[in-house]
């Protein structure tokens, strides 16, 4: 049997109405190179593990399990990342990147960003175009793309349009990027967006044109669903400053792409306000906790801030509406 090349990674809670899409979706990918797929069951409740038997059982040589005992991302401690990350085959150059209720939809995926990262050795990470299938209205609502063509993407432009901008599901990364990982990076609470920051600065991030997966949304059990959403309490504070910290680091150790950095730590914080209308207690909270990020915003972002937060009533309402029309006409735009 030929050594691994890729290494795709595959993390699993309760995903039992999408999982089987996954998984063919890995079983089906055409290569000339050997891949595996570590499926992590982190304790699901429902018949998530039953299904990865299934699999095992038929694709032993693709189908790596691990089945957890003891819901490992509860704990908050990173121990879900380092047991996906110790089941990694040592021969494995590219790791790939698909959660239990995602799925890739060309069966060539993994080879087309192989060929490329092959042929170029500064490439640190490949994304690609991806569509959105829509929990609740149950089809295709959009895609996420960033040309009609491919290309060799910014530093800047992926520093400033944030984490999300890059569908995980359509990544495939050098495996040694992660070498380079200072604590603050290791720290985050969320691991797409400082490894394509890291990509971008230590190599460069290339965009293939190619639909080859589809992200899905307005699911409770993906990991942005499971997230306690424009709240202030403890765990959600804790987990907006490891984001905030990181981009700092950055800021930090790369000096050539500090405005930027600030600007989106500024776009973040504005973007994780509490809901005001329903508790100004916390939205105090959430504005004391980060008042030494705010007093370093520039002058559009205070105007912002003012804006988002603001108890006059004539201008709360205008914001409260402005902002529900703009949502209303962004949610009908394909490209981010």
């Amino acid at each position: 049997m030929s050594e691994v090349l890729v290494s795709i990674k595959c993390m699993v809670y309760n995903h039992e109405p999408y999982l089987r899409q996954c998984l063919d979706g890995f079983v089906m990918q055409k290569t000339d190179f050997a891949f595996e797929a570590i499926v992590h069951d982190d304790a699901s409740t429902d018949n998530s593990a039953t299904i990865i038997r299934e699999y095992e059982e038929k694709y032993p040589n693709i189908i790596k399990p691990i089945y957890e005992t003891e819901n490992q991302y509860s704990k908050r401690n990173g121990s879900l990342r380092r047991i996906m990350d110790d089941a990694i085959a040592p021969s494995s150059i590219y790791i790939a990147v698909c959660e239990g209720d995602d799925y890739w939809t060309d069966p060539y995926k993994l080879q087309k960003q192989v060929d490329y990262m092959e042929a170029h050795p500064d490439c640190s990470l490949v994304c690609s175009r991806t569509a959105m299938y829509s929990e609740k209205q149950k089809r295709i609502i959009g895609e996420k793309y960033w040309y009609n063509h491919n290309q060799k993407l910014k530093t800047k432009e992926i520093i400033r349009r944030g984490g999300g901008a890059i569908p995980t599901v359509s990544v495939i990364y050098r495996k040694e990027i992660k070498d380079y990982y200072p604590e603050y990076c290791k720290r985050c609470a969320t691991g797409d967006h400082p490894l394509q920051l890291m990509s971008a600065v230590k190599g460069y991030v290339f965009y293939l044109n190619d639909l080859t997966c589809v992200y899905r949304v307005h699911n409770s059990q993906s990991w942005i669903g499971r997230q306690k959403r424009r709240v202030a309490d403890t765990a959600r504070l804790k987990t907006l400053h490891s984001i905030i910290d990181m981009l700092k680091g950055f800021a930090k150790d790369y000096p050539q792409y500090r405005h930027a950095l600030k600007d989106r730590i500024a776009m973040y914080i504005l973007n994780e306000l509490p809901n005001r209308y329903e508790n100004e207690t916390a939205l105090d909270a959430f504005k004391e906790s980060f008042k030494n990020e705010i007093k370093e915003f520039r002058p559009w972002w205070r105007i912002d801030l003012y804006l988002r937060t603001t108890r006059i009533p004539v201008l709360k309402k205008y914001y409260f509406y402005a902002n529900r029309i703009y949502c209303k006409y962004r949610s009908r735009i394909i490209r981010y």
